[in-house]
């Protein structure tokens, strides 16, 4: 079981029994609270029980796909690169683009909610935040998911 918030567009913050790991699309950081700082940009690494993918995009950014007990979540922001590096049964960006390419499950708004729901012709529900037990607990039709 994992949670998933965000307290600004450019972050979001994954939480399981083990670590605490935030992402910060802007600045391309990963902050896991370890002795060594953030990480910064792209490469594999493996934090508690994350195995955490950065990939590099043309234009230098960073987007991130996270696998957490068999449930792969894409943090991309608004970065509409690099797309057929991420699987993602959860999507946390602001790119209908994205939506639309990678299919998520479920998607986590970073950004313009109202013209995402529009776009995809879908509804949006607000969470605190976004608890999942499991690949089996996503929804059987996309949703889309306001953190606040």
């Amino acid at each position: 079981m994992f949670e998933i918030e965000s307290k600004d567009p450019n972050e979001i913050i994954i939480t399981t029994k083990k670590v605490t790991i935030k992402f910060d699309i802007a600045n391309a950081t990963i902050d896991a609270g370890l002795s060594v700082g953030q990480i910064v940009g792209p490469g594999e690494f493996e934090i508690g029980d994350l195995a955490i993918r950065g990939v590099a995009t043309e234009s230098g950014k960073t987007i991130y796909g996270v696998e957490i007990g068999g449930v792969h979540t894409g943090i991309i922001g608004g970065i509409e690169e690099g797309l057929d590096d991420i699987v993602a049964d959860i999507l946390c960006t602001s790119s209908v683009r994205a939506v639309r390419e990678i299919e998520p499950k479920l998607v986590v708004s970073m950004g313009n909610v109202d013209g995402m729901v529009t776009e995809l012709k879908l509804t949006a529900r607000t969470e605190k935040k976004l608890k999942i037990k499991n690949l089996d607990s996503l929804p059987a039709t996309k949703e889309v998911i306001v953190l606040n």
